[in-house]
């Protein structure tokens, strides 16, 4: 407050003091003095600022979330048909509600949440999700569509509040708000029924839960510090419980961990064990809590999907008899496997099956023409099997005759049921894969050579000990040639009813392709048991379904005329993905970053690494900086180097994936691009105006530099909203195409 207005309230004082003994003063002096008592005090102003600083935030980030909201909702129910990924999660969401078991690369949290949203908002669980393009109808989606939208929206607030707390600049984190509201590609992957959303509510969830724990280190064991300590890990459980893109999140939250106790351990005021304290917290909270919440959720899953389904081909024997509908469920079977049992043989890869055999031969020039040998993923009656010994053809099922066991090391013959040729190999070359022997089926009634011989082994198992049913796992080694009876996976032609390879491999290394089960057991001379007793436990199925997934991601391979694209087009918006629509006539949603997003991203990933490096050089050296340039310099090192960290974690790795991999896989790195673009551009605008004598012309730099950059990107989404909004006419090749002169690169297909 200036001297002059501080004079003034103490003569006013002093005449006050003597009007109340003296004679009255004038109305113009009581006017006056009224008026200068009535002014506030320094302590009340300042109390008042911060309030209506506090109101100004509040309203802002009210205003952030309403945008975040109404871009997500806008024309959600369009188009009113299946669109790109739909089809899968749409579907798993209906498997919930019909309790019906299913096989996703994925854990299952995101799907129970789609069907669950999908329950609650009235959905039956009755539409096919066949293919994309199918007309929704009558059937409610909206509530499964509206879910993601809702999560989707949440991202917006999160980054905004992130980037507030890294940077304490309400223009950083309002920038870093726009260029996630309007990034066309995050508003397209927040409106349909997809598990990408989801995955990004939880990643961001932990970011900024993570970011508020360490701004409460100076309240350690408080109830916030607490409170964020504890949604971060339930946010890591949320994250892994989507996809195993969880793993980074992860990751990131466990090197600020490690960080921050190795700073912990050399802080000399505390006692060690203040510090095993520390330790024991985040034990509990970031390991303990997320594992128990993430078993919990597979749990469920187990527990809902407790009804036969399509899923069932890809899990062991022992998990289908716990299914109710499958044919081993309270299923009562002999448990030992003897000589003369009709058996099926499963193969224990994923998506491999039943070995089976049927009438037709092999094509001319295919190695031996005699019977083919395949494997088949359904039940079918030339799955069946009648184990024999080797060296003589007398029925082992002959009253007659005592019940012999089979047993680990002995040589035995397998004999197909319906046409009575026994399983052979010889040297031949298999059909598909070069170096490995053809599997036929070969003999008339069961006679045929030595190459129809195998010895039975149990992995590590000792000889001599029986083999169970459901529970062993066996190979089968061809006694001539010494090859292990295996399936490469490969889909054979249409001779071979694209049914997949069964070759017998010279490589004697152990893989699941040659490892086998016996699962149908028939044998009227045994004495039945149930197979609930050989249903595995929880742990086992955990374990399983573990092993399923990761070996199911690892197999995913592009289809035949589908998109795909690699990690270094991801940053560029070098290819987009189409949602919906192929020709003028359709409803066209395609998925693409808003260019002058993405672009000013990937710039300003070049110039943090160059300003970043420039900073940390000068202070390593020990230079003089002013204070405002130092604390800057802090922001830009802190808070930008740990939005930086998760853009690589979320982004490299992908490099190293066997796996196909789409363009939405890069939007939760594309996430902290735009917080650190935010931040930096902050900074950089700061630091140009701190070089500017004139206090005035410096604030006038920075409100104009981002306000530009806050209307660049507005102006870009205008022109770029029908990408995700939908788009009807003329493609963009078209010269009448509203869009044709968007199309910037050749590769952009819309």
């Amino acid at each position: 407050m200036p001297p002059a207005a501080g004079g003034g309230l103490a003569g006013s004082e002093l005449r006050a003091r003597r009007g109340r003994c003296g004679p009255p003063a004038t109305g113009a002096a009581s006017r006056d003095v009224a008026a200068k008592a009535a002014a506030p005090s320094p302590q009340r102003s300042a109390v008042s600022s911060q309030r209506l600083e506090a109101a100004g935030r509040w309203a802002l980030l009210a205003l952030v979330t309403l945008l975040s909201f109404a871009t997500r909702f806008h024309r959600l129910e369009e188009p009113r048909h299946i669109c790109w990924d739909e089809t899968h999660f749409g579907k798993m969401g209906s498997y919930y509600i019909n309790r019906t078991f299913f096989f996703d690369v994925h854990p299952p949290l995101g799907k129970m949440l789609i069907g669950l949203a999908g329950y609650l908002s009235g959905y039956d669980g009755t539409f096919l999700f066949q293919k994309p393009g199918d007309k929704y109808e009558h059937h409610s989606y909206m509530g499964m569509r509206g879910f993601c939208a809702f999560l989707g929206s949440w991202l917006i607030p999160f980054a905004y509040l992130t980037v507030l707390d890294l940077s304490k600049s309400l223009p950083a984190a309002l920038l870093t708000a726009a260029l996630l509201t309007f990034d066309t590609g995050c508003l397209t992957l927040s409106q349909y029924i997809l598990l990408d959303p989801i995955l990004m509510f939880f990643i961001m969830a932990a970011m900024l839960s993570m970011v508020k724990y360490n701004s409460c280190a100076d309240r350690p064991f408080s109830a916030p510090w607490w409170f964020w300590l504890s949604l971060t890990g339930i946010s890591l459980a949320g994250a892994l419980g989507v996809k195993f893109v969880g793993l980074f999140i992860i990751l990131q939250v466990g090197l600020n961990t490690i960080s921050d106790l190795w700073h912990l351990l050399g802080d000399l005021s505390l006692s060690l064990v203040t510090v095993g304290k520390h330790l024991t917290a985040r034990i509990l909270c970031l390991i303990v809590l997320p594992l128990a919440l993430y078993t919990a959720t597979f749990a469920v899953h187990f527990m809902v999907l407790s009804k036969s389904g399509p899923g069932d081909g890809f899990f062991s024997s022992a998990f289908q008899s716990r299914l109710s509908g499958n044919n081993l469920h309270n299923a009562s079977i002999p448990e030992h496997l003897a000589y003369g049992s009709v058996i099926t043989v499963k193969n224990l890869r994923m998506a491999i099956g039943y070995l089976h055999s049927h009438r037709h031969l092999y094509p001319e020039g295919i190695g031996a023409r005699q019977q083919q040998v395949t494997t088949y993923l359904h039940k079918d009656y030339n799955n069946l099997w009648i184990i024999k010994k080797h060296n003589t053809n007398s029925d082992p099922l002959d009253p007659s005759f005592p019940v012999e066991f089979v047993r680990h090391g002995d040589i035995i013959r397998l004999e197909h049921k319906e046409t009575s040729r026994n399983l052979h190999s010889h040297y031949h070359e298999a059909p598909l894969t070069r170096k490995h022997y053809q599997v036929t089926g070969y003999g008339i009634n069961g006679t045929g050579d030595s190459n129809d011989f195998w010895r039975i082994e149990v992995v590590n198992r000792k000889f001599g000990n029986r083999i169970k049913v459901l529970r062993s796992r066996i190979r089968f080694i061809h006694l001539v040639t010494g090859c292990v009876l295996g399936s490469s996976g490969k889909v054979l032609p249409k001779w071979g009813w694209e049914q997949l390879e069964v070759t017998c491999t010279p490589y004697l290394k152990e893989t699941l392709n040659s490892i086998w089960n016996v699962e149908d057991h028939i044998n009227p001379k045994l004495p039945n048991i149930s197979l609930d007793v050989l249903q595995p436990s929880f742990p086992e199925i955990l374990l399983e379904s573990h092993m399923v997934m990761i070996r199911g991601n690892n197999g995913l391979k592009p289809k035949d005329n589908e998109f795909t694209s690699k990690p270094w087009h991801w940053p560029i918006n070098y290819q987009g993905l189409r949602f919906s629509g192929i020709n003028d006539t359709d409803f066209r949603v395609y998925l693409l970053g808003n260019p002058v997003v993405w672009w000013l991203n990937l710039l300003s990933i070049a110039l943090y690494l160059l300003s970043g490096s420039i900073l940390a050089i000068a202070m390593q050296r020990g230079a003089q900086l002013p204070a405002e340039v130092k604390g800057l310099s802090q922001v830009l090192l802190r808070g930008g180097g740990q939005v930086l960290l998760g853009w690589m974690l979320h982004y490299f790795p992908f490099f190293l994936m066997g796996r196909i991999l789409y363009f939405h896989h890069y939007f939760p790195a594309m996430l902290f691009s735009s917080m650190l673009t935010g931040i930096l551009w902050d900074t950089l605008l700061r630091l140009c105006a701190w070089a500017v004598a004139s206090p005035r012309l410096a604030r006038g730099i920075h409100v104009v530099g981002v306000l530009s950059l806050l209307l660049g990107t507005a102006y870009s989404f205008y022109l770029f909203h029908p990408l995700a909004y939908g788009m009807v006419g003329p493609l963009a090749q078209d010269p009448e195409s509203p869009m044709a002169g968007l199309r910037w690169l050749e590769s952009w297909d819309f």
